[in-house]
């Protein structure tokens, strides 16, 4: 399998990305990998009153510096949570650019059997505008009835250890209950130990192209 280089991250929101392949994310960058992350809504129909409306742009900014993802690679959006499906068409053509500008060799999305409504848009479109090329999904457990996991990237104690301080950043989201460092390097553990690892992030290989 080749060494994938150019990478991009799609993130429904903000958090999605770091709790789905923060691991992965930061084992790519100790490869040399460049990285790209797309968050596509700030969520602020879900941000309490008293908050700063912006407060997951700002810890996202906090968190994928762990992962070693520069600034200047992300990208942000402001699509309505839980609304993509009335903006479908917009956002294919907001990954349409990114594919053109960025050239991925490797698309890091929601898998297929995400039952959250604004996921399921940015899987759905991003296999439209990334259709040729190679393609995981990533795995948020509270999202899946099932969830194929015929692809690992096997983890050392450092890309988890980047993936809980990214995780962490996001203390708006506190009182969420899969946030905790134990949850999260409980499912290193299980996925590691399917592949006779110590830790491993799982995927659904959704299109692999060598």
């Amino acid at each position: 399998m080749k060494r994938f280089k150019n990478i991009l991250v799609l993130a429904p929101h903000p958090d999605d990305g770091e709790f789905g392949c923060g691991g992965s994310i930061h084992k790519l960058h100790e490869n040399k990998a460049i990285i790209h992350y797309a968050a596509f809504s700030p969520c602020i129909a879900s941000i309490p009153k008293e908050k700063n409306k912006q407060i997951l742009f700002d810890e996202l900014s906090k968190a994928t510096s762990h992962l070693g993802i520069n600034n200047k690679n992300i990208h942000k959006y402001d699509f309505p949570v839980r609304k993509f499906s009335d903006h479908r068409q917009e956002i294919l053509e907001e990954l349409i650019k990114l594919k053109n500008n960025l050239n991925p060799d490797l698309v890091l999305l929601p898998n297929s059997n995400d039952l959250h409504q604004d996921h399921s848009v940015i899987y759905q479109e991003g296999l439209r505008a990334f259709k040729h090329v190679s393609i995981l999904g990533y795995e948020l457990p509270w999202n899946n009835l099932k969830f194929t996991s015929n692809y690992h990237f096997i983890l050392n104690q450092s890309n988890l250890d980047a993936k809980l301080k990214a995780i962490s950043e996001y203390k708006s989201q506190n009182f969420r209950t899969y946030k905790s460092k134990e949850y999260w390097k409980g499912l290193a553990v299980v996925r590691g130990n399917q592949v006779g690892a110590k830790f491993a992030e799982a995927f659904e290989a959704i299109r692999l192209i060598n």
